[in-house]
């Protein structure tokens, strides 16, 4: 059995648009000849209720179609169980879709979905993070992206595609301040200053811009990324390094491969995974769980 579950507002979408993609999927089981159903979600952690729901029913396959937090929703739903996701993009980043190639056309990512669930093997097994209890598989972290997602959360202004992230960024670069952490791995000891701290399983926030060009999704690591920012022009003169995927070069910048993180600030620490803003405590512990979902690929 096959569940495809859609976010009808990922990427801004209209109910227009909400509805044609709920027909295109019911129309390809059909066309397929696929025991599926298809379900919309209604609210926040209704993905995630389905994609358990799909998980208890013993469905082989559950195709998430949104964006990071979508397939967040359904993959942490599914992390640890034989099921696979499958995944269709519509998001205003798709990190993890542009990570693992996924094809831009649904048409397309659902049929090459259903047939690597098929396949011997049944698809791909990489990672997924965890930090502050919480997974995640694409990025997480604290700092100015947790910032970022916190606002773009809670957005009224109903632009909620690529254009509306990008304006909420140029606008909180005005006056965002760095903050003191204290960051243990595995591997070193650091404290300081610093504008973000990213924990990158896949390359890319989205978009294509990678924080963490080296990451791959199953070497059993993270990639710690920690921002050191030397002035908020220099900050602004290295985004395109972002796209060009030679962001390790900017001064401030450490990368390093990790499979456990402690992060503390002075305070409660907002945080995010995948994009979805949540307020921590100010200590949060982060892990890999190696090869610990299946993807559909």
């Amino acid at each position: 059995m096959i569940a495809v579950i859609i976010n009808p507002i990922s990427g801004g979408s209209s109910l227009r648009a909400a509805a044609a993609r709920a027909e295109l999927a019911g129309e390809w089981l059909s066309a397929s000849a696929l025991a599926g159903q298809v379900f919309v979600t209604e609210r926040r952690g209704h993905a995630h209720e389905l994609a358990l729901a799909a998980r208890a029913r013993g469905d082989d396959l559950v195709i998430a179609w949104g964006g990071d937090g979508t397939i967040n929703e359904v993959a942490s739903a599914l992390a640890f169980g034989p099921a696979a996701l499958g995944l269709v993009r519509a998001g205003s980043g798709n990190g993890l879709a542009r990570a693992l190639a996924i094809d831009p056309r649904p048409e397309r990512a659902l049929a090459r979905a259903a047939e690597a669930a098929a396949s011997p093997g049944g698809g791909r097994r990489i990672d997924v993070g965890e930090l502050g209890g919480r997974l995640f598989v694409n990025v997480a972290g604290v700092g100015f992206d947790a910032h970022i997602a916190a606002c773009f959360d809670r957005d009224l202004s109903g632009r909620r595609g690529l254009a509306g992230y990008v304006r909420i960024v140029c606008r909180e670069l005005l006056r965002y301040r760095q903050v003191t952490y204290r960051v243990r791995s595995d591997r070193s000891v650091a404290e300081g200053p610093a504008l973000l701290i990213t924990l990158a399983n896949s390359a890319q926030f989205g978009n294509g811009a990678r924080i963490a060009p080296a990451a791959r999704v199953d070497d059993g690591l993270l990639d710690l990324v920690v921002f050191r920012e030397a002035s908020r022009a220099r900050t602004v003169l290295a985004v395109p390094r972002l796209f060009a995927g030679t962001i390790a070069q900017v001064p401030g910048i450490s990368i390093e491969p990790v499979e456990r993180v402690t992060i503390s600030g002075d305070g409660p620490l907002m945080a995010h995974v995948d994009g979805e803003p949540f307020q921590g405590a100010s200590t949060l512990e982060a892990r890999v769980h190696p090869a610990a979902l299946r993807v559909a690929i």
